[in-house]
């Protein structure tokens, strides 16, 4: 086999040096793992996980996706379609792009409450500096109600 051909060795590392690479737990780690939620986690002669550069990445990407909002179960998903490799690129960037839709609805609705949360502390500003209770403004758009992320 020619040199061109073979895959570049992976650095391997333990549970303790992931915590550190990523910022999380070792509790959160194992915690991913049980549920699914870490594709890809190999065992050492003694029977210690072992893991790669990879999972750093992973990791990363996990954390983001909860951040955003997404469910476990749909985390889960994602995970189970990354195991399988390939032939699931399509369904995994399908349920990607779904879920680029809603962080970007929500991001829309927390902007509308940013703006009002600045207005607000711009009332509460000029009461303060003036020592008189500002009028409020006549809002013409109802306000939205904000769901969850």
């Amino acid at each position: 086999m020619a040199k061109g051909n073979l895959a570049p060795a992976r650095m391997t590392m333990r549970i303790g040096e992931l915590a550190q690479r990523t910022g999380r737990s070792v509790h959160s780690i194992r915690w991913y793992e049980s549920i699914g939620l870490v594709p890809g986690v190999g065992r050492d002669a003694g029977n210690r996980r072992v893991y790669d550069d990879r999972h750093v990445g992973w990791l990363d990407l996990m954390h983001r996706l909860r951040l955003t909002g997404m469910s476990i179960r749909k985390m889960r998903e994602y995970a189970v379609l990354a195991a399988r490799g390939s032939t699931t690129l399509e369904a995994r960037r399908d349920l990607l792009a779904a879920h680029r839709i809603q962080v970007r609805s929500v991001i829309v609705e927390w902007r509308q409450a940013l703006s009002l949360l600045d207005r607000k502390l711009e009332f509460y500003g000029d009461w303060i500096h003036t020592g008189r209770r500002p009028r409020i403004p006549v809002s013409r758009t109802p306000p939205r109600r904000l769901r969850k992320p």
